[in-house]
């Protein structure tokens, strides 16, 4: 079956963005939850979960559980995005008003990836 484009470049995010989690580790470290316990492992397991989802989503028989993977791992974000606008310190250096930003985005992905559901 064939996918509109726009599925393949979602695909592509999740999967680049799952990668990132294994290249460049300690950028996720520094904005993980005090409370959340094993940041390292919490991190290596989002990362796979990034790729797999992010590729599974291209599999007809998997797309939809796929989707709603994406869906629930994006609310389970929520929480780091929040955590980052608890102090200085939790942002790492980013300016309020992308922290800010990256809130509603997560909306925006959210119904990017239940789109998706229709095809």
């Amino acid at each position: 079956m064939t996918y509109p484009w726009h599925l393949y470049v979602l695909s592509t995010i999740y999967v680049f963005a799952g990668i990132m989690h294994f290249i460049k580790p300690q950028l996720y470290l520094r904005v993980m939850p005090l409370y959340l316990p094993n940041h390292k492992l919490l991190i290596l397991l989002s990362g796979i979960a990034e790729v797999v989802l992010g590729i599974s989503v291209c599999i007809p028989i998997l797309k939809n559980i796929a989707i709603y993977g994406l869906i629930a791992m994006l609310i389970t974000f929520l929480m780091v995005h929040f955590y980052m606008l608890s102090s200085k310190k939790a942002s790492a250096g980013i300016p309020t008003w992308v922290l800010l930003l990256r809130i509603p985005l997560q909306f925006v992905l959210m119904y990017w990836a239940y789109y998706y559901l229709k095809f």
